[in-house]
């Protein structure tokens, strides 16, 4: 141990993810944490440290980020996901966009579904230091019923595309999540809701059977693996809990049964807020349309106060963002969730920093390993300017991220990332450019 590097963090504000109040407190670490308080200082007196002095900055375990899209690249459109991908150039690309993630604190990731098996190679090549990244837990192809999803006709009525794979029989889903335990999967992830064209009801809604949740959850546990719903609406999060569920992704739109479900079975809520709240405070400089932007910001009015009672009543609350989209780019929102928990569900920094932290871990089966600043637990700090125990904004501040240890390992800060560009046909095809281009060129004009 005493050949390792040794890092000493002094004077900071050390929030250690339990939940406790804050101390100005000193913590020791090499891999893991060695010590804190006298003890790290009387550790490292008599030997050679590298010293950080953070005064009046935040040390606190690394962000746990519960729903992030690494092998996706920011896409404008499922077409664009599902068509102009490519398996080998994904994965490289990632490669990439996952140090953006690094070195936004998030030190740990939940990386739900992937297009291929980008994000299982992703993760194998972080642990075996081929490339720098948060550590990783991985679903493979989301399971999907041939109707609903996001996608709409985009959906095959068999087969897989883009991040999806249709499970259309009982014997599909069985054989589907025995092929991803095969192949490497953390996790096994089914699309619980999704939208069909002239629906009536709010959300998305219920498109698989509770005799289909239930044997889905059985086959996965019987493999050793846990299971996660995306459910945004009041029936898929009851049966999704109901049925023995490890994790649900969105939990919208609860009712009473909903929320009763999800109380007795305290399954893990990753609320995943962000997208909306983005697109709701920013849509209009997009071009979202303004009925979109109120409906999202709707959602999170009526889903947070039924979060609220759900985590007043025990239910562990995790943080996630759905990076990887276009609106929610890698590397800047990381730490808007925690903006949603206090201003929108009344839960104090502190809590929501827990949030982040800790409930990430444990969800996420890794609170033995990360988390908190325990001695003896893997060293994921990172050091924010300010006290992020009175403002969790701080984390989203540019520069405010100051020092980023995974392992112990410091990530480089200081050097910026090469700039890319995309490959040709990465993006979809956009036929305002082709008229701006014919306009141009006189081929036709304005109005014709």
């Amino acid at each position: 141990m005493d050949a390792a590097i040794i890092t000493l963090i002094e004077s900071g504000i050390l929030y250690d993810g339990s939940g406790s109040p804050p101390q100005l407190e000193a913590i020791a670490f090499s891999d893991r944490i060695l010590a804190r308080g006298e003890e790290a200082l009387a550790y490292c007196a008599d030997r050679k440290v590298t010293r950080i002095d953070a005064r009046g900055m935040t040390v606190m375990p690394g962000l746990v980020d519960a729903h992030c899209h690494i092998s996706f690249d920011e896409p404008f459109s499922n077409d664009e996901l599902f068509f102009h991908r490519r398996e080998g150039l994904a994965a490289i690309i990632a490669a990439y966009n996952v140090r953006k993630v690094l070195r936004a604190g998030v030190t740990t990731m939940f990386d739900a579904d992937t297009i291929f098996d980008v994000s299982l190679d992703l993760r194998d090549a972080i642990e075996c230091g081929v490339t720098p990244g948060p550590r990783m837990r991985c679903g493979g192809n989301a399971l999907f019923t041939s109707v609903g999803g996001t996608a709409g006709l985009l959906v095959p009525d068999e087969g897989g595309i883009g991040y999806l794979k249709v499970t259309p029989s009982k014997d599909d889903i069985v054989a589907e999540i025995r092929r991803q335990a095969k192949r490497g999967a953390d996790w096994i992830k089914i699309h619980v809701t999704g939208l069909i064209p002239r629906q009536r009801s709010e959300g998305e809604i219920q498109v698989w059977s509770f005799e289909e949740l239930v044997l889905a959850a059985a086959t996965a546990h019987d493999l050793g693996l846990p299971i996660v719903g995306h459910c945004r609406n009041a029936t898929s999060t009851r049966d999704a809990a109901r049925a023995g569920f490890d994790m649900i992704l969105h939990a919208t739109y609860m009712d009473d049964a909903a929320l009763e479900a999800v109380i007795a079975a305290k399954v893990p809520i990753v609320p995943t807020l962000t997208f909306q709240a983005v697109l709701a405070d920013h849509g209009k400089m997009i071009g979202a349309s303004a009925y979109l932007q109120d409906l999202f910001a709707k959602e999170i009015e009526q889903s947070s106060r039924q979060l609220r009672i759900a985590y007043d009543a025990g239910v562990p609350l995790a943080c996630g963002t759905e990076s990887g989209f276009s609106i929610t780019p890698y590397g800047e929102w990381h730490w808007r969730e925690l903006q949603i928990l206090v201003e929108n569900l009344g839960l104090t920094p502190l809590q929501a920093l827990r949030c982040a932290t800790f409930e990430g871990a444990r969800a996420l089966g890794l609170a033995d390993r990360i988390g908190t600043l325990e001695v003896g637990k893997d060293a994921d700090i990172i050091v924010v300017a300010g006290d992020c125990t009175q403002d969790v904004t701080l984390l989203g501040e540019k520069g405010g991220i100051a020092h980023v240890f995974q392992a112990g390992k410091a990530t480089d800060l200081a050097t910026p990332l090469p700039e890319r560009r995309d490959p040709p046909s990465w993006r979809v095809s956009n036929y305002s450019r082709v008229a701006a281009t014919r306009l141009a060129t006189g081929h036709w004009k304005a109005g014709e």
